[in-house]
């Protein structure tokens, strides 16, 4: 039998079998019917009623979860499912993102301002300019130019690379910056420059094995994540990327025994 059943679910994500069924009468989810009628819920499923329970966690009430849920649902064009979206609290708001924009699914207001990161890219490569310095100076520039200018904070940790290419944080974070500007395997190749440098790098070896999953090389992606494991073991995302992927190839055992850890480690 496929799927899962709504007591299993309860107990896995640590809620009442009600609350479940609430999330359900909403409108999010829609699991399918079993032989008796029962209901059994996707491997997506639970990623979804896990953001929902993230949102309750950060004090936001029950009814206005399942509600900015149900509108988000609404907003999202035709074919594009939830978990398209990043959905965390900021505060007292229901924050959506993507890689275009952050808006309130409550309001549908779009929360960032684009003219001001406009201007901040055109002025940063004057201030970067403007300025010498050593590796450590060039690093902390780009960090400071991430949010408003990626290109010149990619611009400035080359800099950093080339007065000091043992700087394995600027390996790791222009990785980034290259995966998030949609070149996997660019990124792959400076997390592993990064990797060579400090073997016990954490957030380079998940950083890896995020990347490998874009290239569509899991079970390389399924390794990196185990090494980073290896080297931290409270590394939350890791065990969550692992249950998706476990879950993917049919090792369902294995798939909750890392929701399971999941769960624990980011209640803890």
């Amino acid at each position: 039998m496929s799927g899962y059943g709504a007591r299993e679910v309860a107990k896995m994500l640590g809620l009442s079998v009600s609350q479940v069924r609430a999330y359900v009468r909403a409108g999010f989810l829609e699991p399918t019917r079993g032989p008796r009628g029962e209901l059994r819920f996707s491997f997506q499923d639970l990623v979804l009623l896990r953001t929902a329970q993230g949102l309750v966690s950060a004090r936001i009430a029950p009814r206005r979860v399942r509600s900015a849920l149900r509108k988000l649902k609404e907003q999202l064009p035709e074919g594009r499912p939830l978990r398209g979206v990043h959905i965390h609290a900021e505060g007292d708001r229901i924050v959506v993102g993507d890689d275009r924009a952050s808006w309130s699914p409550e309001s549908g207001q779009v929360l960032f301002d684009f003219e001001t990161k406009e201007l901040a890219r055109k002025v940063a490569p004057l201030q970067i300019r403007a300025r010498g310095g050593d590796a450590s100076d060039w690093y902390e520039r780009a960090c400071d130019l991430e949010e408003t200018a990626p290109d010149d904070a990619a611009a400035a940790y080359r800099r950093t690379l080339e007065l000091d290419p043992s700087h394995a944080g600027a390996w790791v974070n222009l990785g980034r910056l290259l995966h998030e500007a949609g070149d996997a395997r660019a990124a792959a190749q400076h997390y592993r420059k990064a990797i060579e440098l400090n073997p016990d790098n954490g957030v380079a070896l998940f950083n890896l094995g995020v990347a490998l999953e874009d290239l569509r090389m899991p079970e390389e992606a399924i390794l990196a994540y185990r090494t980073a494991l290896a080297a931290d073991a409270a590394c939350a995302d890791a065990h969550y990327n692992l249950s998706q992927l476990y879950e993917a190839r049919g090792e369902g055992t294995a798939a909750l025994r890392h929701l399971r850890t999941y769960r624990k480690l980011v209640q803890a």
